[in-house]
């Protein structure tokens, strides 16, 4: 998924603020779903964040544009690992040669049917292999 930052999305030096790196992870795991027809997200079930291992590499800036690439790392019944590594792709301070890692996190999720931990569903678990 790539998103151009903006105004919004830093601080008053025109720098990412850091928890909004988390809320880029979020709308790309979202949408990993979303553009699978997977229904992931009803009202009785979803997934919830656990914890996140996450490495601030670089600053990110305003105008910036950036991509989130997100992999399965490790699926168990119930729960998942996701990888998420964001890269700068566009500048509009300077040219890029090649994208630059500037986060990377692990996030785990648990699986929630009916507010307790579930089993996730054979698509569930087909479809994020896939993103393996």
């Amino acid at each position: 998924m790539k998103l151009r930052v903006y105004y919004e999305d830093t601080d008053a030096a025109g720098i990412v603020y850091h928890a909004n790196f988390i809320k880029f992870c979020e709308r790309a795991r979202s949408e990993l779903f979303f553009s699978s027809n997977i229904q992931a997200f009803t009202k009785n079930r979803h997934f919830v964040v656990t914890s996140i291992n996450a490495k601030f590499i670089k600053t990110a800036f305003l105008g910036d544009i950036l991509e989130i690439k997100s992999k399965a790392k490790e699926i168990k019944k119930a729960s998942i690992i996701i990888e998420q590594n964001i890269y700068r792709i566009a500048s509009i301070e300077k040219p890029l040669n090649k994208p630059e890692l500037v986060f990377n996190a692990d996030i785990k999720l648990a699986f929630v049917l009916d507010k307790k931990p579930a089993k996730m569903d054979k698509d569930i678990i087909d479809f994020l292999n896939k993103i393996s």
